[in-house]
């Protein structure tokens, strides 16, 4: 056997019966559960067809197979390993007709569920701009997690929750007559075929005398009922390993309350907890103990090492947010220049909206980088559909962009009609633009469809005349409200909803930074050049996939990795903890901080935290207290790389600097790197005194500084004519 730590050793030798193993992070659960996999066929006289392993992801059950076939000298073909979904699917196609399922019934993914909805939706007449089909597949699923069919529902007093019953009883028929199986509905057809044939359900449990869940703190209510159902309601020995400081997805239905809730249910439990860390440094250990004990319904471990003391955590006080991305591109740089590669390198941030800016600095930095499962900013979906309404102001002949958003959000434009447009555009030589038009005054398609594209060219004819007239980030604003956009991703009220509205908004911002070239020789209006400006950012791909590159992601998407630096960017009140957690109830709070103490265990030599004191940001400045959970973190532990800045950590700014910040000009990108001044420079005026510069734009001769005076306040100065002077 491996070498395994006193209480790893402890785990893995356990006597048969129920076990909770508390794992924090870094602690080693995977070898763990390989290990007692191992243990109970080499000493319990367990078949490794006999044990039941549950994992949440395919790869972490390829990697306990590989693991347990090396050790065993064994074929993986036959082991009961795998995801929920994994094995329930396999349970009914082995057992279809005990399920109710036809022989070949096939399984949908998310996108496949959603379009039948979709269809349902039309077919029944429901309006899907008051009742969106992702809300709907959200209350269809959410219930079928819950082990509540449609027809157990309790009579709904709300109109709004008697449609969706009613569609999610359509939508069970329509599955049910075509033989189509969600993902959702897989392990619940699984419930419900043990409780129906309680004779099968006591061949499973003969066979799986030995269950071990792995993540068990992300277990829904469904997935706990079934390992109950199957384990003869912790009759058997079954092994949950989890941590309940790591639980951080309770917005789509896991349920931290299940890991004291398998105590309760499962008694006599043995509770162990692998506390020895093998990833992170003794500090960030420390800072991260710190943080996670403000929660207060936790089971309660303390993490600690055996390695080094490590360097003390960097705090960075940014003036703004280019000021901030600046910083971390310099500490990456300098990361790399001691030996390290630009692989060993993650910044993290809670809401994707963020990235953009450290993505324009990295590029400006030539630091190669990737989105780790997710897209860059001008290439995301939301972003590409607003730049196609600017795409259509600015050239009505670009029918790529009028095919993107002519019906988007829906507006009654079918395929029907777009296919009479496409063929009439093309015997008349037009754009579909112009089709759109001259077909809205004709009769040749019906009074709806005329209806809704004379509106939709009235609405793209509205912006150009706006184009004339207001700022670029006016227009932006303008496309993303009237168009409908923004209020098409707020029907969906999912959390990837919610950040395609922050991206948005986040566009209204890049706009109000871009800095067009005013030299009378360049032709391209404004909006032309931002276009070009994002196609450009957006061709600009990505480092290859054997590139070494830093690593962006959400805190949610670090979950399960480890890099030698990791960087909190946007710690910021607000931003993280995020402002709904704050005002909602207490239990949003402490998974906020279960978030940050995952970020933070990410970590293994070096941890970086980041905020900015004034940050632009879905169109508006702000400036924010710093995150609560740096104050959380002992001083101690702490290398403030910018005290004595003109806000400190723990002071907020004042009322009358707010409202100047939010009403400043929108920014160019930087000033040149001939202008002798850099953000956060302390200088002296002959009028004003003392001072630190906070912000920059415009270039060369129309470059203007703002400077935050100690006494006279926030001001803006020509940068040629101030006579700015140092101060040491």
């Amino acid at each position: 056997m491996l070498q395994l730590n006193p209480q790893q050793l402890q785990a893995v030798e356990s006597p048969l019966g129920n076990t909770l193993v508390l794992a924090g992070a870094g602690s080693g659960k995977t070898r763990v559960l390989v290990q007692r996999f191992v243990h109970l066929i080499q000493n319990a006289g367990a078949s490794p067809y006999g044990i039941l392993a549950v994992t949440f992801t395919n790869k972490a059950a390829q990697e306990m197979k590989q693991r347990i076939a090396s050790s065993l000298q064994i074929t993986t073909e036959g082991l009961w390993v795998g995801t929920f979904h994994g094995l329930a699917h396999r349970l009914l196609r082995l057992h279809y007709t005990q399920a109710g399922l036809p022989e070949h019934f096939q399984v949908i993914d998310s996108d496949d569920q959603l379009r039948v909805i979709k269809r349902l939706l039309r077919e029944n007449n429901v309006d899907d701009k008051i009742f969106a089909p992702k809300k709907v597949q959200s209350f269809i699923n959410n219930h079928k997690d819950k082990v509540i069919r449609a027809g157990f529902l309790a009579h709904q007093q709300n109109y709004q929750d008697q449609v969706y019953g009613q569609m999610y009883q359509v939508y069970e028929a329509y599955v049910l007559e075509h033989g189509l199986v969600d993902f959702a509905e897989l392990l619940l057809r699984v419930y419900e075929m043990f409780e129906n044939h309680p004779d099968l359900l006591g061949e499973y449990r003969e066979r799986f005398m030995h269950i071990l869940v792995d993540e068990f703190q992300d277990t829904n209510v469904l997935q706990y009922k079934w390992i109950k159902q199957l384990s003869g309601g912790g009759a058997h020995d079954v092994m949950a390993v989890g941590d309940d400081d790591q639980s951080i997805y309770g917005w789509r239905g896991a349920k931290v309350g299940n890991i004291k809730q398998f105590q309760r249910e499962f008694a006599p439990c043995q509770v162990i907890r692998l506390e020895q860390n093998y990833r992170s440094t003794k500090n960030i250990l420390a800072a991260a103990n710190a943080v996670i004990a403000h929660n207060n319904a936790r089971l309660g471990k303390n993490l600690w090492s055996e390695g080094d003391e490590g360097a003390l955590i960097d705090l960075y006080a940014a003036y703004n947010e280019m000021d901030e991305a600046r910083f971390l591109v310099s500490k990456i740089q300098s990361f790399v220049e001691r030996g390290h590669s630009y692989d060993d390198v993650a910044i993290l941030y809670r809401s994707n909206a963020l990235s953009r800016v450290i993505e324009e600095a990295l590029l400006q930095a030539d630091v190669p980088y990737r989105i780790y499962g997710g897209l860059r900013f001008f290439e995301r979906a939301e972003i590409k559909n607003a730049l196609a309404y600017l795409r259509l102001v600015q050239m009505h002949s670009d029918d790529d962009a009028f095919l993107r958003v002519v019906n988007l959000p829906t507006r009654g434009i079918g395929d029907k009609t777009i296919e009479q447009l496409r063929f009439y555009a093309k015997d008349e030589g037009l754009s579909l633009f112009e089709a759109a038009q001259q077909l809205s005054e004709t009769t040749l398609l019906p009074a709806r469809a005329r209806a809704a594209l004379m509106g939709f060219c009235s609405f793209i004819q509205s912006l150009c005349q706006s184009m004339a007239q207001v700022s670029l980030p006016a227009l932006v604003l303008e496309v993303i409200e009237s168009s409908g956009l923004i209020a098409h991703y707020q029907k969906e009220l999912t959390e990837q909803a919610k950040a395609r509205v922050e991206n948005l908004r986040e566009l209204v911002t890049a706009a109000q930074q871009f800095a067009p070239d005013t030299d009378p020789e360049h032709t391209l209006g404004y909006l032309q050049q931002f276009l070009a400006y994002a196609v450009l950012e957006s061709g600009d791909m990505q480092a290859d996939a054997h590139q070494s590159s830093v690593q962006l992601m959400t805190m949610h998407a670090a979950k399960g990795l480890e890099f030698p630096l990791v960087m909190l960017a946007g710690m910021e009140q607000e931003l993280f903890p995020s402002n709904w957690s704050q005002n909602a109830q207490e239990d949003r709070l402490e998974e906020e901080r279960r978030l940050c103490y995952v970020a933070m265990t990410r970590a293994k030599e070096k941890l970086v935290l980041s905020y900015s004191e004034c940050r632009r940001l879905y169109g508006d400045r702000k400036s924010h207290r710093p995150s609560r959970f740096i104050a959380e973190i002992p001083n101690k532990l702490l290398d403030n790389l910018r005290p004595g800045g003109f806000v400190s950590k723990a002071q907020f700014v004042s009322q009358s600097y707010q409202k100047v910040a939010q009403k400043q000009a929108p920014l160019a990108r930087s000033v040149t790197s001939a202008m002798p001044w850099q953000l956060g420079q302390r200088v002296s005026h002959e009028s004003f005194g003392c001072g630190v510069i906070v912000n920059c734009e415009g270039m060369g001769e129309n470059a203007r500084i703002q400077v935050h005076f100690d006494a006279a306040g926030i001001k803006w100065l020509m940068a040629a004519y101030a006579q700015l002077k140092p101060v040491q």
